[in-house]
């Protein structure tokens, strides 16, 4: 049974809930530069504040369902310098969009590094988890 036509769909539905959340209005037009420096000292002197928690926690894990699906769909997203480089790049494009458009969100180059970690984070586990069930013998599995 082929598998791959699931996960693209898979792809595609975790990629608009990604653009729904990143790329629709959230202000009145325009966009504000975060600074890098700024949003680190916030994150990490602010880790006890439920709303940085919750800002952390969604840039690590914005990325992380399409990633998880997509190194299922395309194999070569498995080995991490090829995933971190397309992690990196679609953080990259989150935030250049965000520039582009008129938004009316920030602009943060801390934010894609965020996302593409917790790309990255996931993409390796599934990857793991997909190396050790291949490597478990067929008379186990079933």
């Amino acid at each position: 049974m082929d598998v791959r036509p699931a996960l693209t769909a898979g792809v595609a539905v975790a990629l608009a809930a990604v653009a729904a959340l990143t790329l629709l209005p959230a202000g009145s037009g325009g966009w504000a530069w975060g600074s890098p420096a700024v949003e680190l000292r916030w994150y990490l002197t602010g880790l006890d504040s439920r709303a940085t928690a919750v800002q952390l926690l969604g840039n690590l894990l914005l990325l992380a369902p399409p990633a998880a699906v997509a190194v299922l769909r395309w194999p070569v997203l498995r080995s991490p310098g090829v995933l971190a480089a397309v992690a990196l790049a679609a953080g990259a494009a989150i935030e250049t969009l965000q520039w582009v458009l008129p938004l009316g969100r920030v602009v943060s180059p801390l934010d894609a590094l965020l996302n593409a970690t917790g790309a990255v984070a996931a993409g390796l586990l599934v990857a793991g988890a997909a190396r050790a069930v291949r490597s478990v013998p067929t008379a186990r599995r079933g």
